[in-house]
């Protein structure tokens, strides 16, 4: 009875096996991926106060990094007060943007908003007299 499976041809079905098996993996491990963890961002603050208000001080934070202004008369800080827009990549993970202003009547307004790519992300209006404080925390990391 002729062998139906001999040494030889057991050696080339193994070694194009291994072959096929290799040229797959090198394909699938060079494919770009798709799924980026962190992607970069415009980001915006913004602080308004209604009129005859006085913005106090303003403190932001991107990541570790933190800024804080104050209202002299070097560097007023006048309403609306924005940032300007500028790129943060989602690996920072936190921002946050405090602000305070004295205000004159019980119906003064202090605003601050956080913008990302273009939206309102979050708001916090606080309303009174005297010194208010507003405070809008946010992470890329929570959903």
């Amino acid at each position: 009875m002729k062998q139906f499976y001999n040494s030889k041809s057991l050696l080339r079905l193994s070694f194009l096996f291994v072959l096929l098996f290799s040229v797959i993996t090198v394909v699938n491990s060079c494919k770009k991926d798709d799924d980026e963890d962190f992607k970069d961002h415009v980001v915006q603050f913004e602080v308004k106060t209604t009129a005859g208000a006085d913005i106090i001080s303003i403190v932001t934070q991107v990541g570790t990094v933190q800024n804080t202004m104050y209202n002299t008369t070097q560097t007023p800080l006048k309403s609306p007060w924005t940032s300007g827009e500028f790129f943060v990549n989602s690996s920072q993970a936190q921002l946050n943007l405090d602000a305070n202003a004295s205000m004159p009547d019980d119906n003064s307004e202090l605003t601050i908003n956080l913008y990302i790519d273009g939206e309102v992300v979050r708001t916090v209006k606080k309303k009174g007299k005297g010194v208010l404080v507003a405070s809008i925390d946010y992470s890329f990391l929570e959903p």
